[in-house]
């Protein structure tokens, strides 16, 4: 695998983390906010459908830019 290849890896892994970090957070807080329990369940299922379509996004981009960079690569660009 080329050290572009690599780097590129290490870059996805890290902002996965981020992710997940951030995920996590607003999990937390949202569950631990001072709300009655429809509110709340009504508040985390429109949250998580908007990560949800956010997440799609981004591995579509992803996986769009990893192409290209293959393709690329094949061509010797």
């Amino acid at each position: 695998m080329s050290e572009r290849h690599e780097d590129s890896n290490v870059m996805l892994y890290m902002l996965a983390g981020v992710g997940l970090g951030a995920i996590i957070g607003a999990a937390a807080g949202l569950l631990f906010a001072p709300k009655a329990g429809d509110e709340m369940r009504g508040e985390l299922t429109e949250r998580f459908k908007e990560l949800k379509g956010k997440t799609e996004e981004w591995v579509n981009e992803q996986k769009a830019k990893r192409t290209n960079a293959h393709r690329a690569e094949e061509l010797g660009v």
